[in-house]
């Protein structure tokens, strides 16, 4: 651990014991308003007493000012500033607190601009993109003053039933890494630390069942899961990091020192704060069993590592914990947590408490009356463009190519602006508790989008079934609409909620892959009709979509597209706007392949000694234009050193009528190994648009530690020998053959300075 600056050096050898523990405790006041927005939030001691039984002794930080009720920006800014001058004037230690909030889908907040959920960002396939997003959610908290946001969800998807699909960037490692290092680097470029989550293997839960145990092997962790937050601290040099409520082989992650000490701080060298997942200190006790009591559930987590107890003070508000801070062992863990809370407050600003109540008041000064500014639903309305996935097309789309169609649309998301926004949107997050409170924010629907869209045509609306009820009393309405409709708009999917109040979101895992309630017979009745059926999914999860190979005129993807999301899929539909949306992760054929995963070994393929057939209907990285590309001229090395670089260039030509743009994805494929390897993995990627009889030549710098794994010692190497590279138009179709490289060399050891990510040039 780096030695404090002599401010906080002498700040931490002022502090009394009960200062120390302030200063690693939070407050959530008015939690009960916010209804159950955590798990067993509900069964939890209320513990956000009076704010001055709190913060006698200072405090670290305020939970969810702005995220708790709708507040409007001014109110909430007052708030907030009313309790830092309480601090400044009334706590033994007036040091400035941190206010932090969720911001996965945009400051989840009344009336702020709601992006498409992360999964839809992984769609893009856009680094750029997703940055200047981050920054545009970092300068909105920055407005209020909040200076900690709870994103991005770095966790790598391995069974699409788990109900936080949603929150993720998909089934790929390298994708996750990239697309959430430009998160982290978008929104702490305004001055908002960014907190990597949820560390790790949250997402290989057991039967895809939200807090279930992990039984992920020590080499699928590192090699896996831990690679995207590799990435978020060496190379994106996140400030904070949330470990996940779940335990590994046996040991929860917010007591297990080997994660929190051992690989984050010490092997990464991370000099960050670690933040408690909500309640999950007080979960060792309550949840794992494995202490005694919340004294000894805080007494585990800080010496596993964890700094602050969010969102409320809980276990380290326990009066054993500040008789056991008084052990030597456990007052050095209490001093180096502080230290580093201590550090990231003087890097912000806080410890001069009055420098930050001058802010506060310039800033509700000139207060907005919303946080949806025209320039951030510009970043949502280009990102719900770039994430929309043409998946199947046999000549229906797009629309506006057949003329006047008379249209029937028809399905449980076709007229709800919920179904456009994720499990944390602040109108499914909140919102759902307040149903008497408007959205705050214009988010057309899809049906209004459609009508918007095409305003010579007849438009007919039918929603036929709700997304999970098994009623089907409106399936004949439906069925009429469609038979005097040229084309059927089928909007079907989920409606993202919280345990079990929604079909995708947290603790909203699924026991089929088949579309929610009565959907799939819903969409059997319109294709029955003999009207050409366009299936428009919109949803947080990939589902089983097989069942409608050859049998619908057109499938699109939408993973939950956000406000502006209506219009990208009304634009798809009618050709406005052409689709470059590639999948983040594969679509099942069957419920049956789950859980599935593209990075599999040999013995994962579909083979003559198993029955079932996991090969996915559409595969990772797949999607369609209505353009058409070709990929030539592909060149890579014949040697290249298991320590270096292996540059590789490829030549990309629209050779169709309208601009477009497609992923450029290298895929490769280590051929001997002392483990077994993938038969495929993504090496590197780009995104390309081009107009029509354009080409360009995108250029990749790609490390050869991306054939890095942990051998059978448990030793991250990359070994000499030869490897095949090709460029895929998905993990599944080569774009061009494929070329073997001999990686020359020693076996390279792989350490924090070896390279992790492609180099990538794609001319302007």
């Amino acid at each position: 651990m780096a030695p404090p600056s002599e401010r906080v050096g002498a700040l931490l050898a002022s502090m009394s014991v009960e200062e120390k523990i302030a200063q690693l405790s939070s407050v959530w006041l008015g939690r009960a308003e916010a209804g159950v927005v955590a798990p067993e939030m509900d069964s939890a001691a209320d513990s956000a007493p009076e704010f001055a039984d709190v913060a006698a002794h200072g405090l670290g930080q305020l939970t969810r000012i702005f995220g708790t009720k709708p507040v409007l920006p001014a109110k909430g800014l007052a708030t907030l500033l009313g309790y830092q001058r309480w601090v400044r004037e009334n706590a033994s230690v007036p040091i400035g607190v941190l206010a932090h909030e969720e911001c996965l889908t945009g400051l989840s907040s009344w009336t702020a601009t709601t992006f498409p959920t992360p999964l839809a960002w992984a769609a893009s396939f856009d680094p750029g993109l997703v940055r200047e997003m981050g920054q545009a959610i970092g300068t909105t908290m920055g407005r209020l003053g909040v200076r900690q946001g709870l994103a991005p969800v770095l966790d790598v998807v391995r069974d699409a039933r788990w109900g936080r699909v949603e929150e993720t960037l998909g089934e790929d490692p390298y994708v996750v890494a990239t697309l959430g290092k430009s998160y982290i680097e978008g929104l702490q470029s305004t001055g908002v630390i960014a907190t990597a989550k949820h560390f790790t293997g949250y997402s290989g839960s057991y039967g895809g069942r939200n807090l279930a145990p992990v039984h992920a092997g020590p080499r699928e962790i590192e090699d896996v899961f831990l690679f995207p937050f590799e990435v978020a601290v060496l190379d994106a040099r996140v400030g904070s990091v949330m470990p996940s409520y779940v335990d590994i082989d046996g040991v929860p992650a917010h007591s297990d020192r080997h994660l929190l000490t051992d690989v984050l701080r010490e092997r990464w060298g991370f000099s960050g704060t670690v933040v408690a997942d909500y309640f999950g200190i007080a979960f060792l006790d309550t949840q794992h069993h494995v202490a005694a009591n919340p004294g000894d559930a805080a007494t585990s987590a800080l010496l596993a590592g964890v700094d602050v107890e969010l969102p409320s003070v809980d276990a380290f508000r326990d009066p054993a914990f500040a008789q056991i801070c008084q052990t030597p062992h456990v007052a050095l863990a209490l001093d180096e947590a502080v230290t580093r809370v201590l550090a990231q407050k003087e890097a912000l600003g806080l410890l001069d408490i009055d420098a930050e109540i001058a802010r506060l008041e310039a800033l509700l000064e000139s207060a907005p009356a919303n946080l949806d500014p025209h320039e951030h639903r510009h970043v949502a309305a280009r990102m719900a463009e770039e994430s929309v996935i043409l998946l199947a097309n046999d000549g229906a789309l797009p629309l506006a190519s057949h003329g006047t169609p008379r249209l029937a649309v028809v399905g449980p998301n076709a007229d709800r602006a919920p179904a456009l926004f994720g499990c944390y949107s602040f109108v499914n997050h909140v919102l759902a508790n307040h149903p008497s409170v408007a959205p705050g924010i214009e988010a057309p629907t899809i049906l209004e989008a459609i009508r918007a869209e095409f305003p010579d045509s007849s438009v007919e609306y039918a929603a036929g079934a709700s997304v999970s009820d098994p009623d089907r009393a409106g399936f004949d309405e439906a069925v009429a609409a469609a038979t005097h409709a040229d084309a059927v708009i089928a909007v079907m999917g989920d409606q993202a909620g919280l345990f079990g109040r929604g079909t995708s979101g947290e603790g909203c895992d699924a026991d089929s892959l088949d579309l929610p309630g009565v959907q799939d017979e819903l969409v059997d009745a319109l294709i029955a009709t003999g009207v050409p059926v366009i299936l428009v999914s919109v949803t947080g999860r990939p589902y089983a979509l097989g069942r409608y190979a050859g049998r619908a005129a057109a499938v699109v993807q939408a993973f939950f597209p956000g406000e502006e999301g209506a219009a990208a899929v009304a634009g798809v539909l009618s050709g406005r706007v052409n689709p470059s949306g590639r999948l983040p992760m594969s679509v099942p054929r069957s419920s049956g392949a789950a859980p599935y995963s593209y990075l599999h070994p040999q013995l994962g393929e579909a083979n003559r000694v198993s029955s079932i057939d996991p090969t996915p209907e559409f595969p990772f990285g797949f999607g369609l234009s209505y353009t058409s590309f070709d990929v030539r001229e592909f060149s890579a090395p014949g040697e290249a050193p298991t320590n270096g670089w292996i540059p590789v260039s490829v030549t990309v030509a629209n050779t169709g009528s309208r601009p477009g743009a497609t992923v450029v994805q290298v895929y490769g494929r280590d051929l001997v190994a002392s483990v077994t390897r993938p038969v495929r993995q993504l090496l590197a990627y780009a995104r390309v648009s081009l107009d029509p009889g354009e080409s360009t030549v995108v250029r990749m710098e790609i490390p050869s530690a991306r054939f890095a794994f942990h051998d059978r010692q448990m030793v991250r190497v990359v070994e000499p020998g030869a490897v095949l590279l090709w460029v895929g138009w998905d993990c599944e179709h080569p774009a061009t053959d494929a070329h073997e490289v001999l990686l020359t060399g020693d076996l390279a050891l792989v350490d924090n300075d070896t390279p992790r990510l492609a180099q990538v040039s794609v001319p302007d």
